[in-house]
């Protein structure tokens, strides 16, 4: 179980019977009245975010979940991961992936949520490395603004990158964002 004197940014808790992830709190202390701790949750199964209210003192349950470390294997209409400690791997739906496919290319280094022994979630490093499968050449003479132009890469993914990038360039791309950092010199 956890207090609320235990509420951190990104702590797991179980409410409800779900699995829920602490967005934000604050905790008052109004002149009137006890204290308590405003937090916004995250379910991590459906996605859903709620704003909850607890008393200073409260209990919620401590989940039984664990994040183990993976390597990004392969897609086959399932996304397949091997666990870097036992070498096992695993199999999960697109479902638990979400957008972050964007970003899974083969080797990368993945965080993997497991809950009650299920995997719900995974977290990607903040930057990747991706090569390029389809590249546009520039517009002679639109160089004057940083203009852009669209590149597709392994993972279907389409973003936007400078005009000087080629089809033979590898890309480093923010996780986070989806956008383009730099050219990554191959070595």
């Amino acid at each position: 179980m956890y207090d609320t004197t235990h509420f951190k940014k990104g702590l797991k808790i179980e409410m409800d019977g779900n699995l829920w992830s602490i967005v934000e709190f604050q905790h008052v202390k109004p002149g009137k009245g006890g204290a308590f701790v405003r937090t916004r949750v995250k379910n991590l199964l459906t996605g859903q975010v709620i704003d909850r209210t607890f008393r200073s003192g409260d209990k919620v349950g401590a989940p039984d979940c664990v994040e183990i470390d993976t390597t990004f294997l392969y897609f086959d209409g399932e996304y397949n991961f091997m666990d870097t400690s036992t070498y096992d791997t695993f199999a999960i739906d697109e479902s638990v992936i979400g957008d972050d496919k964007n970003y899974l290319v083969e080797q990368v280094e993945v965080s993997v949520l497991m809950y009650n022994k299920r995997p719900v979630a995974i977290e990607l490093p903040n930057f990747i490395i991706a090569d390029i499968t389809e590249c546009q050449p520039g517009v002679a003479g639109n160089t004057a603004t940083g203009a852009t132009k669209p590149v597709t890469i392994v993972t279907g993914y389409e973003l936007q990158v400078p005009l000087y990038i080629k089809e033979t360039d590898q890309l480093k791309i923010d996780t986070r964002t989806g956008d383009y950092v730099e050219r990554v010199k191959i070595s």
